[in-house]
């Protein structure tokens, strides 16, 4: 992962009289600004106002049928009336932005006289009650507050009739409706177990007692007030004060009349009292970066990916097999959509063989040039290629051409801007709250508090929800080392000891079990993959299975042999005529190849920032570059471990990958000179792809030592390795690399005695890949003479910088 800094999108403005509506136009209306100063002003639009209501009057024996009223029943006489205005307290606060729980004195109430009725209608001329044949003109009480005490015994479902100037708006009382949450899911919330957290916090569009709208939910306890503020009230929240559900420390709003595609904010009053704008946590959509707000957002998706969903628990992925295309999805082919991709992607990624897809970037992320890595929306797909229904079309047409969906997951850490997550209710939240826990050294962000439950409770249901909602088959996690020490990049006196004096992050162990243990149990055939760079114990082991450490798994089912890929990348980086002192790089992997589950991993993190390409990587001429890269993915292919490509080095992309421009498709164009070259190399990984998957041998047994053999692995000065791959019915697989550049004629290896023939089933240096087409033509029979400590041995041609595989004939 190389993430860089984030840059912070624009915040709605704040305005006192002219309001900026920000969602479809660039110009907002202009709103009304009663001024007491100017009283003969107020006065004749007042009149104007009431005179527009009483015109309105007429037509709303139909308009009130929607809400059912219940007709106006007379208290009891006995009563004494009481002034239904707002206290001077309860007005400071609803204007201050710090009112905990507006429902219990706006809307309908009743009280000793008969029920009171109360509006906070910034910039209203007038507010009329309407409730079936009754309708009440509230009193002005100025600083857009409205009330009256209507002789009613019991609380009337009711409408309001808001005047403003120019225009009368008929609309539902947002403060007449019960919380649209319910005790169940504030108690999971509460808990840090509500494994759908989604369904309960956000923006979702809604019918709540018979009426539409979007019920609004987020976790903000140290706020001291929250608003909603969007396009649909001119980006002002002041009349939208939202409720605190108890100790939760979850507000809570119905906004009737609010639907899909509205923008909206929260707007925040921190302890302090200063005010902040924010976009929503679990913002399922978002405005196109740089712009920053959320977007309503409701699926009509229909999903037609049910077989691939029947099939995909069939198998664990460690005995499956698994070869992954890494894409960045805005740069495979630069300014197509997700319905773009979906028509270009699957059928590209089906012909080479490829059985899945690693996809980056798919959280919403402020920064292109972050690849995804700095996450403002983890609940939201990028709205850079479109909207959360376009991705869920990708993903379909993925499964319906038989590939599978993994996509980098970034829990360890977000950006600082102020806007987003970072003390998003003016304390630490979702970062620790001491400094060097919550500042990562390296990227210039914050850490996640794995070990306040709600923070744990966001992730793990983040990790759900992709695989849920969007039927993605696998999550690769970034930056886990990161997570799991708490000395990673740190000097000393920088970090604290855990409670033992250790070094391991255990808030951050405990989260990624539960992670892991949830989304195993929630989602059959799901796989998650670690980029874990360190020999942490566990890694792919079962969380309820301890180690040597005392630590118990961290559940994963497979992680990136980072091992595998420096010392390879070193030894076929060298000349050749200096290999010979280096081939323990190209064996020692073998060593620990069965500590864990692996998967091989050439990403887009070695072809950047002056690491080159994977082609530019091999010494030589332009020949035996190309050579030195074939013979590496065919050794590649052969070794235990499921394999990763990132796009562009399946042709032997010369230049480094650039976000900016993405693969250099243009080397593959009939027109170019050099581009059956190109077009060679690409022949092979479909090759390597087609065989591999038709060879159980190669995948089957992975994680087994039984499924691996060596011939000869020290064969240094011959710059030779030699190995069987075997089915779990013992069916060998023969793989050969020689990474000298010299043609090895009648070379003996040893093999079993019971294969009577041995058939080339692929040659990298074969003339259709762009080699000199030295190849073992016919079948090989073994001879009796025992070799390398086997009973019989073979004689075989081996082409200069090429991996020869051979099946039993």
């Amino acid at each position: 992962m190389t993430p860089r800094p984030s840059s912070s999108g624009p915040e709605p403005r704040k305005t006192t009289g002219k309001k900026t509506a920000g969602k479809k136009t660039a110009k907002a209306a202009e709103k009304p600004v009663a001024k007491k100063a100017v009283a003969k002003e107020a006065v004749a639009k007042k009149a104007v106002a009431k005179k527009a209501v009483a015109n309105k009057k007429g037509a709303q024996k139909t308009a009130t049928k929607k809400t059912a009223p219940r007709e106006a029943v007379a208290p009891p006489r006995a009563e004494v009336a009481v002034s239904p205005a707002l206290d001077a307290g309860d007005r400071e606060r609803l204007l201050a932005g710090t009112h905990h729980d507006p429902h219990a004195v706006l809307g309908a109430h009743r009280v000793p006289g008969g029920v009171a009725f109360r509006a906070f209608r910034p910039y209203a001329l007038a507010v009329t009650v309407l409730s079936g044949k009754l309708r009440v003109e509230l009193h002005d009480d100025g600083d857009g507050f409205f009330s009256g005490l209507v002789p009613l015994a019991e609380v009337p479902l009711h409408r309001l009739l808001v005047a403003y100037e120019g225009t009368v708006q008929e609309v539902e009382d947002p403060y007449r409706f019960l919380p649209t949450l319910g005790e169940l899911d504030l108690h999971l919330i509460g808990e840090g177990r509500h494994e759908q957290l989604w369904r309960a916090l956000g923006a979702h569009p809604a019918t709540h007692d018979g009426v539409a709208g979007t019920r609004f939910a987020v976790w903000a306890p140290n706020a001291r007030g929250v608003r909603v503020a969007g396009g649909f009230n001119f980006w002002d929240g002041t009349g939208h004060p939202m409720r605190s559900l108890g100790s939760t420390g979850v507000w809570e709003l119905f906004l009737p009349g609010v639907g899909a595609g509205e923008l909206y904010k929260f707007e925040i009053t921190r302890p302090d009292g200063s005010r902040t704008f924010r976009a929503d946590p679990l913002a399922r959509r978002t405005e196109v970066p740089p712009a920053t707000s959320s977007v309503v957002h409701a699926s009509d998706y229909t999903w037609g990916d049910e077989e691939w969903l029947a099939h995909r628990a069939d198998a664990p992925a460690h005995e499956a097999p698994m070869s992954v295309y890494e894409v960045h999805l805005p740069s495979w082919r630069p300014g197509l959509t997700y319905r773009d991709l979906a028509e270009q992607l699957p059928a590209y990624v089906a012909d080479l063989g490829f059985t899945h897809v690693e996809l980056m970037p798919v959280a919403e992320h402020p920064f292109g040039g972050s690849w995804g890595y700095q996450v403002t929306g983890f609940y939201a797909p990028t709205a850079r290629l479109g909207d959360p229904d376009d991705f869920k079309y990708l993903v379909d047409r993925l499964h319906r051409a038989g590939i599978g969906v993994l996509m980098d997951w970034v829990p360890a850490h977000f950006p600082r801007d102020d806007w987003a997550l970072a003390e998003f209710d003016g304390r630490p939240l979702y970062e620790h709250s001491d400094p060097l826990r919550a500042a990562h050294p390296d990227w210039g962000t914050l850490e996640f508090d794995f070990g306040r439950r709600e923070v744990r409770n966001f992730l793990v249901a983040n990790a759900v929800y992709w695989c849920e909602e969007f039927h993605i088959d696998g999550l690769r996690v970034d930056a886990v080392a990161s997570m799991l020490y708490l000395d990673y990049s740190r000097e000393p006196g920088q970090w604290t000891p855990n409670e033992h004096g250790g070094r391991e992050n255990l808030d951050a162990v405990a989260f990624l079990q539960e992670m892991n243990a949830t989304l195993y149990r929630r989602v059959p055939g799901v796989v998650t993959v670690a980029e874990e760079s360190t020999a942490w114990d566990g890694v792919t082991r079962a969380t309820h299975h301890k180690g040597p450490s005392g630590f118990g798994g961290l559940g994963f089912g497979l992680k990136w042999n980072m091992g595998w890929m420096h010392d390879s990348l070193e030894y076929i980086g060298r000349e050749p005529v200096h290999r010979k002192y280096h081939h323990h790089e190209m064996t020692f992997s073998m060593v620990y190849a069965y500590s864990e589950n692996y998967v091989l991993p050439i990403s887009h993190d070695e072809v950047v920032h002056g690491k080159k390409s994977l082609v530019s990587k091999m010494p030589g001429d332009w020949w035996q570059q190309r050579a030195n890269e074939r013979a590496y993915l065919g050794y590649m292919w052969a070794h235990p471990g499921k394999q990763l490509l990132f796009m562009g080095q399946e042709f032997a992309q010369g230049a480094e990958w650039s976000e900016a421009h993405g693969p250099d498709w243009w080397l593959l164009d009939p027109e170019y000179g050099a581009a059956a070259d190109h077009r060679g190399v690409r022949d092979l990984v479909r090759d390597l792809n087609t065989v591999y998957r038709a060879t159980p041998a190669l995948w089957r047994r992975d994680t087994h030592p039984s499924g691996f053999a060596w011939v000869v692995g020290d064969a240094a000065d011959d710059d030779v390795l030699a190995f069987l791959r075997l089915d779990a019915d013992g069916t060998p697989l023969l793989a050969v690399s020689n990474f000298a550049p010299v043609v090895r004629s009648g070379y003996r290896l040893g093999v079993p005695d019971d294969v009577p023939a041995w058939h080339e089933v692929l040659n990298t240096d074969a003339a259709r890949y762009g080699g000199g087409d030295v190849l073992n033509p016919h079948p090989v029979k073994p001879d009796a003479q025992g070799w390398h400590g086997r009973p019989a041995s073979i004689r075989l041609t081996l082409p200069p910088l090429a991996t020869v595989w051979l099946r039993p004939a």
